[in-house]
């Protein structure tokens, strides 16, 4: 071959690049194999010299070819296996040449024919000696580009991928050799490869080219030109095509022999038997008639004879086939076709299309029959357009579709939604009460001194000039500070160095990044040298007396506006010292950023971690490897510091994932690097996980943050496969190029969306628009684009032959990208649990992840129906399948295992995609019944109280909506008012978590972010983010659309009026009512508070308070809006409250019912006509308090009880006693009376606390701080011996146990109790509100009454008169489980309410069922009350003011209420709701008036501890 032939093949590039996968590993800088096998190619000039042809740049094949990026392979299965020998020599095979591979590699080919003719045989001999030498080999049939794979194959030959044969040479001596026999009579031609298996190479590439002549007449004699080509694969660029090549015609005797007509017939039923009976033109049917004689031609060429095709033909699958049979079925289908035309599992496929894009909804059977005749009408319409049916086949027919509809048939069942069979389980099992107390640094960490070049800085910046930019570089041990100001129009630079020896800075200055111009002469400090395009100036050293060691300093002044920044580079002891590997750079100008908050203290933070945390920022920013790498260092000191450590942790971690921290400074890491440290990090974060339960959640929140890593292999494909997907796609330039020299420089999240978004955009037909949006919705834009260290300029562009290739293989990339990047993508997180193999092939490494060990049985179908209905409009079974997966997964999560961390990801992933259907699936929800939207809240619940430490409260609140569904379907008169308490308890959950999160993680943002120089907004709102992106802000949505739904369906209306008093105010909006608790309103004032415990107060000048919050009607808050004749009601409508808030400064007119409030805008005259305006700060008080004095009396007995010694809530329970129905229960009592407290602070004893008391007492003037200084102080009282003696005698006396008989410290604990009543006078609820009534604080006196505490089931306050609608007929009363202290006091949530006729007392009626969370419950105990003098004055609602204090401290117990028969047993229920109303019933009856009743009930028997006149 000539050179000029030689080099016109090169340049054709007609080998695939797919040979690139296949080099050695071993690579220069530039990333290609160092040693190729071959460079050159020669041909023996002694060969025969072969005719001159045109070589052909078409392509035809599928072999090696740059456009068809895929490797060499065929698309068909082998059919039969016939071992061939391969040594054998054929003497009379012709000899056509040989050739030189690398000038000592020879090559022989010889062809030749077999005896039965039909076989063309051809023989390789290569002067090359390997027991590894293969031959990658595939035919070509009808120009078809896909290889086949012949029937016929040598021994030893392996089907690779079902795309191409591997036939194995045989070694003999030093050369292989090698036979193929070709018995196809369609395959026209041959592709082959070399390749050196061992040696990881491929070592020739050859293109057999063998034609008949088309010269000659004779058809037996083969010219044979065979094409040889030997590359270089580091020099090769593969922009040409490949050969086509064609075997020649095999010459057969059959030009003599004939088929019987019948046969040909029979064979060519039997060919339209195999197409699918479709319906042939004429001219089909003749062709088709024609290759039916031609392949039992070809049969009997092989040998067989006519008796033999016969009896082959006639009898095939058990069936009888004859001339008269076939025409008939022709004839039957012949009709058949002409009515229908399309096949029915056309028809089939294409109704499942159908029903595939409107979302798989459940359709019933005539729906089903309408869906089939829609899609024969669409087939039909294509057919008529004039496409044939083997087109609309290959359009519309798919593996997976085809698979689905086949399995669809077998079942019956046409297009019915699949859902799983989910288990029964107990919901108790998902219980988790892994609760963490907050917890603040306990260490104290002595604040760190000042540097020398600190505090230089400090100094600078007190001499008022602005500071334009600041940075302190840590150089080692040694620290540089460029600090920059402006003054009087000229910019100061200020650079200083704690470095002792000689300094030189080398510098320059540049109107742009990057750019070093030499500095103006004027410019220059003293002794600076001038130098090409920089300067040269020595540091100088400084004395100041305020610094604890010297620094060395330069300053210069630069005119502003001339230079943008200023590059240098320091010289030390003869070598540079650069920023990371680059040069330093400082910027004259203040970037826009928000105003940094100071970090303040760093409380409630792990304050040390992110103060390490932020010193080692700076390397962090080298890669993620740093960044990984500094956290796994970190772990052990942020698992040490608790919740708050690894809160600090996730911060960190959450800042780097939403980019507001670099993540690259020009570092050059490879992914493997990166995975590697991502391993090291997620190793330590599950071994957290299994040693530290309390921390799961917060570590689940890391984990995602972070993301998998992967074996190193998985990291190093990232690297490996964009090289392959620009080879096999010919996109080596362009965005591609930019793309794949970032991947290689540092990986990083952004690559899996800028994966996603070329996917888009090919997928759109190449709209670039679509590639933009992908990007901008995932917070990638063209600035950050470029800011990368090797930047992306340009636009993705691609041919449209490249489509298909690009799909595929970024299809696959995606998939290592998240493999390493994504710590929640489901399916990435599915194939590294199930395992998956992706092979090595070339220099790009081979990876397989094993399945995890110890799935559970059946665990693999139910991942895999997830990811078949992951996409699903109808969105129930899918979130059905996603929660069983979960469930199954839950209890290994809990133990120890290598593989835990990808279980975890699983987990993750299953979690953050029921948020995603849940939102896809909320137009579902539009036209669909409250049981539905009720069960799909179950179902969110369930998958947030999966993801949750502590979730006691959201398990019971999703057993409630169990409950509820049940009371639903069942048609209880009561479901929609029990679902509405449930709903509510579900929102006091969310908020519950809300805050965990806010007290948690907001501390941490805010300090951590602003010694990192995060934005302000992102800041701000970082918890908020936190809680969006989770199953919490899904379920409040859901929450909310179902709260308007239960209050019509249970009658509840917008409002809940608390006090109807029709007032008229000017509108004011604020956050809480007990932030504003002691303002005065100088103008009649209508609060809207978003937030309303039950324990505030109102402030003056308030004529109605409106509220979403939900408050006890009987709390204290509603007694004093009721006493106070202030109208208070609770709005359940956002959009009424909207409406309100809106009139901010507005006149409003407000008319209450008992269950609406009827708003208006007012006129200013209507306040002269109004009580609004009866508030008033100077108004006289009509109300006084008289001081009691001490009686001599330590301890009193209950017969005692009189009003110059105890208040009237002592008084009152002592007259009940004896007088009430025997099956009301009053407690035994005794108490401290009246001056009790003034004189133990009398006594020597506490001469020091009186002292103290009176001078904080003179703060309280304008100091209310001082409050809480007072109650503290009066803790510190020493009890008298004679008030034990005497408070001993009288409990021992009265039935009572004594607490000192338990030991000493039982004693001191009743005292503490006992203090903290006295001290309660001074809280700040009771201290504003005496000030308010223009009461003497001094003259109030307190009692305490001495109870033993019932240990209740349940709690109840009565008011028997009903104080919402004024009804004197009517009994209301609530009900708490556990103590009263949850009704009376700020425990959030609604009591069970109920109101019950006098004139009926047997039938309550429930008006609302129990949110309250929490329960109260106590050991047998002594409960100490408050009885002061101010409680109970007429005109002045004191009650509740003061505190009860039980001596032992009460348990917190989380409620279940889908279990108490007092919500679930209708019996029991009326018995105990019928002796509440009975019990205050009589106790009015005693009294003659109105009474607000407290009591508790204990297996069943009702008891009073206390009753006062209603206010």
């Amino acid at each position: 071959m000539s050179n000029s032939v030689s080099h016109n093949l090169i340049q054709q590039h007609f080998l695939r690049p797919t040979v690139l996968e296949h080099q050695s590993k071993l690579k220069n800088s530039s990333g290609v194999p160092t040693n190729s096998f071959c460079a050159t190619a020669s041909l023996n000039q002694s060969s025969a010299q072969p005719r001159k042809c045109k070589i052909s740049t078409k392509f035809y094949g599928n072999s090696v070819s740059v456009r068809k990026q895929k490797l060499a392979m065929g698309s068909q299965r082998a059919v039969k296996f016939i071992p061939q020998a391969v040594l054998a020599a054929d003497p009379a095979s012709e000899h056509l040449g040989k050739f030189n591979i690398d000038g000592n590699i020879e090559l022989q080919v010889d062809a030749s024919a077999s005896t039965s003719r039909s076989i063309t045989q051809l023989n390789f001999r290569i002067m090359y000696s390997s027991d590894s030498l293969l031959l990658h080999w595939g035919g070509i049939r009808d120009r078809n580009e896909k290889w086949v794979l012949p029937s016929r194959q040598p021994e030893g030959t392996k089907n690779h991928k079902n795309r191409a044969l591997r036939t194995p040479f045989v070694k003999s001596g030093s050369s292989s050799y090698l036979k193929l026999e070709i018995d196809d009579p369609q395959i026209q031609a041959i592709e082959f490869l070399i390749f050196d298996e061992a040696r990881n190479k491929w070592q020739v590439s050859l293109v057999l080219f063998l034609r008949c002549s088309q010269l000659l007449e004779e058809p037996s004699k083969m010219n044979l030109l065979f094409v040889l080509s030997l590359f270089s694969i580091c020099r090769m660029k593969n922009n040409g095509q490949n050969f086509h090549v064609k075997l020649p015609r095999r010459e057969t005797s059959i030009s003599n022999i004939s088929v019987p007509e019948d046969l040909v017939q029979i064979q060519a039923y039997l060919r339209w038997e195999r197409k699918g009976k479709q319906m042939y033109t004429p001219e089909q049917e003749k062709e088709e008639y024609e290759a039916a004689r031609a392949e039992l031609l070809e049969e009997i060429a092989r040998g067989a004879s006519l008796d033999d095709v016969r009896a082959k033909l006639t009898k095939r699958n058990g069936q009888e086939y004859n001339k008269t049979s076939i025409q008939e079925t022709f004839n039957k289908t012949s009709i058949q076709e002409t009515k229908n035309k399309i096949p029915d599992d056309l028809v089939q496929i294409q109704a499942y299309i159908r029903w595939e894009k409107a979302g798989k909804p459940n359709y019933s059977p005539e729906q089903q029959l309408r869906e089939f005749e829609e899609a024969r009408k669409e087939l039909q319409s294509e057919l008529e357009k004039g496409v044939s049916l083997d087109e609309i086949r290959k359009k519309i027919t798919k593996g997976e579709i085809e698979t689905t509809v086949s399995k669809q048939l077998q079942k019956k069942r046409h297009f019915i939604v699949e859902r799983i069979q989910r288990k029964e389980r107990d919901l108790m099992r998902l219980l988790n009460k892994h609760a963490v107390k907050p917890v603040e640094e306990s260490i104290f960490v002595e604040p760190k001194p000042l540097t020398a070049v600190e505090l230089f800085a400090k100094e600078k910046e007190l001499d008022g000039s602005p500071v334009i930019n600041k940075k302190i570089y840590k150089l080692g041990e040694r620290e540089l500070l460029v600090l920059v100001t402006k003054h009087a129009g000229k910019i100061k630079v200020h650079l200083v160095s704690d470095f002792e020896e000689p300094l030189t800075l080398h510098w320059a200055l540049s109107k742009m990044h990057g750019e070093w111009l030499p500095p103006p002469q004027d410019v220059l400090p003293c002794g600076s040298v001038s130098l090409d395009r920089a300067a040269e100036t020595q540091f100088s050293t400084n004395f100041s007396a305020g610094l604890p060691k010297q620094v060395q300093c330069i300053e210069m002044e630069i005119e502003d506006g001339n230079f943008e920044g200023m590059p240098f580079v320091l010289l030390f002891g003869g070598k540079w010292i650069k920023n990371n590997g680059s040069d330093f750079y400082v910027e004259f100008s203040q970037k826009s950023k928000q105003v940094q908050k100071d970090a303040g203290d760093g409380k409630g933070t792990a304050k040390a971690l992110l103060d390490r945390i932020a010193e080692m920022e700076s390397e962090a920013q080298k890669s993620f490897m740093h960044r990984f790498n500094i956290a796994s260092d970190l772990m052990d000191q942020a698992k040490d510091s608790g919740e708050l450590g690894l809160a600090g942790i996730l911060v960190w971690m959450r800042f780097m994932a939403t980019r507001q921290l670099i993540w690259n400074k020009n570092y050059n890491v490879k992914p493997r690097e990166i995975s590697k440290a991502q391993d090291r990090l997620t190793d330590l974060l599950q071994s957290i996980f299994t040693t530290h339960p309390q921390y799961r959640e917060l570590l689940r929140m890391i984990l995602s943050t972070v993301g998998r890593g992967g074996e190193g292999d998985v990291g190093q494909r990232i690297r490996d496969e964009i090289l392959v997907i620009q080879r096999n796609n010919d996109c080596k330039g362009g965005m591609m190029e930019e793309w794949h020299q970032k991947l290689h420089n540092n990986t990083s999240p952004d690559d899996v969306v800028i994966c996603q978004a070329l996917i888009d955009y090919i997928k759109s037909d190449f709209d670039v628009s679509v590639y933009w949006k992908t990007l901008n919705e995932n917070g990638i834009t063209k600035e950050r684009l470029l800011s990368y260290d090797r930047a992306i300029h340009s636009e993705p562009s691609f041919r449209r032959d490249q489509k298909d290739g690009l799909l595929h293989d970024l299809g696959h990339y995606m998939r290592t990208l998240k493999a390493v990047h994504s710590g929640a993508d489901l399916e990435s997180a599915i194939s590294i649990c199930m395992g998956y193999k992706a092979e090595g092939e070339g220099f790009m490494v081979g990876v397989q992840i094993n399945p995890v060990p110890g799935l559970p049985s059946g665990f693999p179908d139910l991942l895999r129906f997830v990811l078949g209905h992951v996409e699903d409009r109808n969105v129930e079974p899918l979130l059905e399948g996603l929660l069983e997966a979960r469930q199954e997964l839950r209890p290994l999560l809990s133990k120890s295992s290598d593989r835990l961390k990808d279980l975890l990801f699983l987990d993750i992933a299953l979690d953050s995609t029921v948020r995603t259907a849940i939102e896809r699936g909320y137009e579902e929800l539009n036209n669909v019944g409250p049981e539905k939207i009720m069960y799909f809240i179950a179902l969110v619940l369930e998958n947030l109280a999966l993801s949750s430490d502590d979730n006691e409260d959201l398990v019971y609140c999703l057993k409630g909506w169990h409950h509820a569904i049940n009371m639903c379907k069942s048609q209880s008169a009561h479901w929609a008012l029990y679902a509405k308490s449930v709903l509510d308890r579900t929102r006091l959950a969310l908020a519950g978590k809300a805050e965990w999160y806010q007290r948690t993680l907001q501390p941490s943002a805010e300090y951590l972010g602003s010694l990192l120089g995060v934005d302000q907004w992102a800041i701000n709102i970082f918890t908020e983010e936190i809680i969006r992106s989770g199953s919490a802000a899904t379920l409040s949505l859901l929450v909310n659309r179902l709260d308007p739904v239960l209050r019509e369906t249970a009658h509840l209306g917008s409002w809940q009026v608390i006090s109807p008093v029709e007032v008229v105010g000017y509108v004011d909006v604020v956050d809480e009512l007990l932030a504003v608790q002691n303002k005065f309103y100088d103008q009649p004032t209508i609060l809207v508070a978003k937030s309303v415990k039950g324990e505030e107060e109102i402030p003056d000048g308030t004529v109605a308070v409106l509220t979403p919050d939900m408050p006890d009607v009987l709390s204290h808050v509603s007694v004093r809006a009721r006493n106070c004749k202030v109208c208070f009601a609770t709005c359940f409508d956002p959009n009424i409250l909207a409406d309100i808030q809106a009139k901010k400064g507005t006149l409003l007119r407000l008319k209450p019912s008992s269950a609406d409030v009827i708003y208006s805008e007012a006129k200013d005259g209507m306040l002269a006509n109004s009580n609004s305006s009866n508030l008033k700060e100077d108004s006289p008080s009509s109300i006084t308090l008289v001081r009691k004095q001490f009686a001599g009396k330590y301890a009193i007995s209950a017969e005692e009880f009189t009003p110059e010694m105890v208040g009237a809530k002592s008084r009152n329970i002592s007259y009940l006693k004896g007088k009430v129905p025997s099956w009301v229960g009053i407690p035994t009592s005794v108490a401290l009376p009246f001056g009790v407290f003034e004189k133990v602070l009398s006594e020597k004893i506490n001469k020091e606390v009186d002292k103290k008391l009176q001078i904080l007492k003179k703060k309280l003037g304008g100091d209310f701080g001082a409050l809480g200084e007072i109650r503290q102080t009066v803790l510190h009282l020493a009890a008298p011996p004679q008030l034990v003696q005497e408070l001993k005698t009288k409990m021992q006396s009265s039935g009572m146990p004594w607490p000192g008989d338990e030991g000493e410290q039982r004693w001191e604990q009743a005292w503490t109790a006992i203090k903290k009543v006295w001290a309660s006078k001074w809280n700040e609820r009771a201290y504003f509100s005496t000030r308010k009534a223009k009461l003497d604080h001094d003259y109030l006196c307190m009692a305490v009454l001495v109870q033993e505490v019932i240990n209740a089931d349940y709690a109840f306050v009565i008011h028997t008169t009903n104080p919402s609608s004024g009804d004197s007929s009517e009994i209301y009363a609530e009900v708490v489980k556990g103590l009263g202290e949850t009704l009376v006091g700020a425990y959030p949530g609604r009591a069970l309410s109920f109101v019950c006729k006098k004139s009926n007392l047997n039938s309550p009626q429930v008006l609302g069922y129990p949110s309250k969370p929490i329960g109260l419950f106590i050991r047998r105990s002594i409960i100490f009350r408050s009885d002061s003098n101010g409680e109970d004055l007429e005109g002045y609602a004191g009650a509740g003011l003061y505190d009860s204090v039980p001596m032992d401290k009460e348990e917190k117990v989380v409620l279940d209420y889908s279990s108490d028969p007092l919500i679930n047993d209708g019996n029991f229920q009326q018995s105990i709701l019928s002796s509440i109303a009975r019990a205050g019933n009589a106790i009015e009856e005693l009294y003659g008036s109105p009474q607000d009743i407290e009591g508790v009930v204990k297996d069943g028997k009702v008891y009073v501890v206390q009753t006062r006149p209603q206010m």
